[in-house]
């Protein structure tokens, strides 16, 4: 696609910092949420704070060549509420979503030494652009049912349709708002709102909230009230790092929790690998440059493994490559890893400051969910672009893409045990095993070349 900012491209420092803090803002949110929906004291500044950490760490492993940021990773949360129910106290479970965070990005660390070599054919092979492409879509489908639910946050879901009341319309007026701000900017925009439509998106769609939690205060009326300011009331200046209260509960771990803590940890980490191949191959699809290759898997895996332990060590929360940082790339045209950079660090200096980390957690959910509508879709529709290459004509190759859609849309999530396999994972799974067994373990190149050969003879 056509990037107004490559990868190395350096924007004025102005502009850099207004499109770092559209960056922060595109993954505020699931960044926030994982630590308040573990809930344990657990702290969103923190957080933010480790997923700034978490960035930098990545971005030096890949040489500054990946524009993707990296945020609080919700494949974990099982684990980490299964380190705080078999923790004998608040501090222990400290100590063994550390130590979990550890095993998983250990996990990433030994996969990215056999890469290193082994090489990427395997993973070309085992996960080609027919593999691929259908589970990148499906990442940004999975998720259109957060973005809908946030954007109708005050309508009741009966199971079949969300029933409209005054709250409910008042939330999709405000999502409305934001989402047509953010297509208008984003098509007719010139120059510089081109650059920031979520911006500007989210302060329309803030004013209007605004407007009526005032008239909803004024008058009584609940339904009204959209934006929560009593956040402000418990607000703190200085994030309240993991690393503190997990050093105090390290020494009440015993062996049974640590095996308790690696069975949680491990297998989850391998279906966050399989995320992070799709990931990558989306980015690297916006950008025009294969990651897998340059700066390699192996560096890409380094980074999200060991920038996960470092995001963790001060917010708790494993992190991992954001789809939504990726959406935003691909809506602005921007990919300059040094804003990035910008906003890894803007991270790290906002969770020291309480009122502005506060105001960004009342940013209703029915604004970001008018957000994520596009930042969900544009992941979607990339991952349907890497279909355009693959010939659909030929039944081995729909019959790949249609596993893997239906498997994806259809919500096949399986959980075995302590692990739950999500519906990504298992349609990439699926994928893959009925792509090798319909191609016989040929690779697309594989084929192409066969059939050279034949033509010749």
């Amino acid at each position: 696609m056509n990037l107004i900012y490559n990868v190395k491209d350096r924007p004025k420092f102005g502009q850099m910092v207004v499109f770092a803090f559209q960056q922060l803002l595109a993954i505020l949110a699931a960044t926030i949420a994982v630590p308040a929906i573990v809930g344990h004291g657990m702290s969103q500044s923190a957080a933010l704070f480790g997923a700034g950490v978490g960035t930098i760490v990545y971005l030096l492993f890949t040489k500054f060549k990946s524009p993707v940021f990296l945020g609080s990773s919700f494949a974990f949360l099982g684990s980490m509420f299964a380190a705080f129910a078999g923790a004998v106290s608040a501090n222990a479970g400290y100590a063994g979503i550390l130590l979990g965070a550890v095993f998983a990005g250990l996990v990433y660390v030994v996969i990215a030494l056999i890469v290193k070599f082994a090489g990427v054919k395997w993973i070309n092979k085992l996960m080609p652009a027919v593999v691929i492409g259908p589970t990148v879509a499906i990442i940004g489908l999975s998720l259109a049912g957060n973005a809908i639910g946030d954007a109708l946050h005050g309508a009741v879901n009966d199971g079949s349709a969300y029933v409209m009341n005054a709250s409910g319309w008042v939330n999709l007026i405000c999502a409305l708002v934001t989402l047509f701000t953010v297509i208008i900017c984003s098509v007719y925009g010139k120059k510089m709102a081109k650059l920031i439509p979520f911006i500007i998106g989210i302060v329309a769609g803030y004013l209007v909230a605004t407007i009526f939690t005032i008239i909803g205060n004024a008058t009584g009326n609940a339904d009204l009230v959209v934006i929560n300011f009593s956040l402000f009331n418990d607000m703190k200046w200085i994030p309240d790092f993991t690393f503190i209260k997990a050093f105090k509960g390290f020494g009440e771990i015993t062996g049974q929790y640590v095996a308790t803590i690696a069975v949680a940890y491990i297998p989850v980490a391998f279906v966050v690998f399989a995320e992070h191949i799709a990931d990558h191959k989306n980015l690297s699809t916006i950008i025009g440059t294969e990651l897998l290759e340059d700066p390699g898997l192996d560096r890409t895996l380094l980074g999200d493994g060991v920038g996960s332990i470092a995001g963790a060590f001060f917010g708790g929360c494993p992190n991992t490559t954001y789809g939504e940082s990726v959406g935003c790339v691909a809506i602005t045209g921007n990919a300059s890893v040094v804003t990035i950079l910008t906003t890894a660090v803007m991270a790290i200096l906002i969770s020291f400051f309480g009122p502005f980390v506060t105001f960004l957690a009342t940013i209703p959910a029915c604004v970001m969910g008018g957000v994520c509508i596009t930042l969900y879709g544009f992941i979607a529709v990339s991952g349907l672009k890497m279909v355009q290459k693959v010939d659909l004509g030929q039944n081995k190759n729909l019959f790949v893409v249609s596993v893997i859609l239906i498997a994806g849309i259809g919500g096949m999530t399986l959980k075995l045990g302590q692990v739950t396999l999500t519906e990504i994972a298992v349609a990439l799974i699926l994928g893959i095993i009925v792509n090798l067994v319909l191609n016989r373990g040929k690779s697309a190149e594989d084929e192409k070349t066969e059939e050279n050969e034949t033509v010749e003879k």
